[in-house]
């Protein structure tokens, strides 16, 4: 491993440090883009670039961050955009961040290359948002999707509803029999096909209030949007379903795996085996990016498998290979940081500033 920077927060004092392979800029280099790292416990949206050969990182707080989304070029905005923004998903609300390439290079602390502010945000309220997505209408036009976890159901997010409403509801699985605020089920995961919602990621089928909550952990599932039907079952806390070129990948979390399902027999295989608590994946020219967590010590992961190790496991992320399984490279942050929620790849950008006025911030000291 290769020692990297250390930041410190401006208000708070709170300092941060973190690790990376040697490798780890150059793959970053080769695959012709940087990350987007958010933590919820830390309230943080990293930008993981490089910068001279180096990994930089730019952080900007968001109260329990969590899903994010890269916006596609035709993404609707009521303030125009520069290029393609950034959808950020926080504890009462979604953010919007627009994307300004002209500032970039006047920033001081490394040679950026983009640069995202917010801009506008709609207020959810206390949904416990999960997943953000962007996919495509009927019609090819941009969507904003949303993982409503409290409700337990896919809700729409597009400005004409979100002038009327907190949330549409558009989907939610069929053993769900009313809309209420009581996370039955533990929605938390949306994979996309064809630009439409496909499949989702839940922790247990079940209709009660906090019902998974009681239910072995072993009881997760990947739904099927269309038919309402588990594609595969068994699963220790799944997270982060992801189409990728006519496959469908899924994070086993309690076992810290990545794993491929056939859809045919709903069996799985391992990719590659992590050492963290899997959660966050995005797949980029070959590569998977996959988040990992350190587990907290209580009901909820004190019985998976994962927590036999739980001095072990890491913070950060891996670098899968896809064709391989390899880990072809890693990054850990070794303090303040214990765990990560998403993970996504911003294409052609490599090294982001992520800038605004804000306390809480943290700066490169």
């Amino acid at each position: 491993m290769e020692s990297s920077e250390k930041a410190t927060g401006k208000d708070a004092g709170t300092p941060v440090s973190w690790t990376h392979s040697a490798s780890l800029p150059e793959i970053l280099t080769r695959a012709g883009c940087s990350l987007l790292v958010s933590t919820y416990q830390a309230g943080q949206l990293v930008a993981v670039g490089v910068d001279e050969g180096r990994v930089h990182l730019s952080f900007r707080h968001f109260d329990r961050a969590m899903g994010v989304a890269v916006d596609p070029a035709d993404a609707p905005s009521a303030a125009g955009r520069a290029g393609p923004g950034l959808t950020v998903g926080s504890k009462n609300q979604v953010w919007s961040l627009r994307s300004f390439p002209g500032i970039a290079p006047q920033l001081p602390g490394a040679r950026y290359d983009g640069c995202y502010l917010p801009r506008s945000s709609i207020f959810t309220g206390p949904i416990q948002g999960h997943e953000v997505v962007w996919g495509r209408d009927p019609d090819g036009a941009a969507e904003l999707w949303l993982v409503n976890t409290a409700f337990s159901c896919l809700v729409g997010m597009t400005d004409a509803e979100s002038a009327e409403h907190n949330f549409v509801p558009r989907w939610r699985p069929p053993f769900i029999s009313s809309m209420a605020a009581e996370d039955r089920c533990h929605l938390n995961g949306l994979a996309l096909r064809d630009g439409r919602p496909a499949y989702v990621s839940l922790m247990a089928a079940t209709d009660e209030p906090s019902g998974w909550r009681r239910l072995p952990k072993a009881s997760g599932m990947i739904l099927d949007v269309a038919s309402g039907q588990p594609v595969t079952t068994g699963i220790v806390m799944p997270h982060s379903p992801r189409w990728h070129d006519g496959q469908l990948y899924v994070l086993n979390s309690g076992m810290g795996h990545l794993q491929r399902v056939d859809l045919a027999s709903g069996r799985r295989e391992v990719v590659a085996a992590l050492p963290g608590y899997a959660r966050g994946l995005a797949v980029h020219d070959g590569l998977a990016f996959v988040g990992l967590s350190r587990i907290r010590e209580t009901g909820i992961f004190g019985d998976v498998p994962l927590a036999e190790y739980h001095d072990q496991l890491k913070c950060g992320f891996g670098v899968i290979d896809l064709a391989s399984g390899t880990t072809v490279a890693t990054f850990e942050f070794t303090q303040a940081v214990e765990e990560i929620f998403d993970v996504q790849v911003l294409p052609g950008v490599r090294c982001a500033a992520l800038s605004g006025p804000d306390t809480g911030e943290i700066w490169i000291a």
